[in-house]
């Protein structure tokens, strides 16, 4: 199966389900998770949002929201949350029957093995065989997981699928950082699952460019400050 462009699946093959998780140590409104000083904004981690600059020219990553799920000295793997596909899960999953007649879409994860699936579920207890991202959300799983949350999903429990992963080279993302491709903010259930996607991004730059501040911190021993510029748009072009 290709990756078609502009955020849409290319018909003509299957989605193999894996598992691709790193060993190691590796907003609603104003969006009340990420509404704080630039100088409380968190370090790179597990369960913080990368938000692109407006100047991110990168196809890959434009205008894009990607949750970390794994950062330490191996690199970082994250998944784009704001990138859904017309492609249905059903489709992409013909074997499992649980999906058939079901809407769940395919999101666009990121460049790397785009024909594999991610799950990310935000569930009350951590199910077997994942990995906890941040409170109550966790990535992996299995069919087991997936049928229980499609066929008897407890209040606000729910998942979404990705199409591939992104990756990053250890000190790859740090350099990024200092070049003011990227900003973090704390990341929070509602805004992966709940908010719309198509307005993620904007809502997102909007409280990073409250103060005109992109990104201000100390990370070791080297001070990183990335300033956006005036006017700088947050509206897709």
């Amino acid at each position: 199966m290709a990756l078609a462009r502009h955020g849409r699946l290319a018909a003509g093959g299957t989605l193999a389900l894996c598992g691709l998780l790193m060993s190691g140590s590796l907003f609603q409104g104003r969006l009340a998770a990420a509404e704080r000083a630039p100088d409380s904004l968190p370090p790179l981690g597990k369960g913080v949002f990368l938000v692109a600059s407006p100047n991110l020219a990168d196809p890959n990553f434009r205008q894009t929201v990607v949750l970390i799920c794994e950062y330490g000295p191996e690199g970082t793997l994250g998944v784009i949350v704001n990138r859904p596909t017309e492609f249905l899960l059903s489709e992409a999953l013909p074997k499992l029957s649980v999906l058939k007649g079901t809407s769940y879409v395919v999101f666009l994860g990121g460049p790397v093995q785009p024909n594999g699936i991610l799950m990310l579920f935000r569930v009350g207890e951590k199910p077997v065989d994942t990995r906890h991202v941040l409170e109550g959300v966790y990535l992996g799983g299995n069919m087991a997981t997936l049928e229980r949350v499609i066929t008897q999903p407890k209040p606000t429990e729910t998942f979404r699928a990705f199409a591939g992963y992104a990756g990053w080279a250890p000190g790859q993302l740090e350099f990024e950082m200092a070049m003011g491709s990227w900003a973090t903010l704390q990341a929070d259930p509602a805004s992966i699952f709940d908010k719309d996607p198509s307005s993620l991004w904007s809502d997102l730059l909007n409280v990073l460019t409250a103060p005109r501040v992109i990104h201000s911190r100390r990370n070791h021993d080297a001070s990183t400050s990335q300033i956006l510029p005036p006017g700088a748009g947050v509206g897709p072009s």
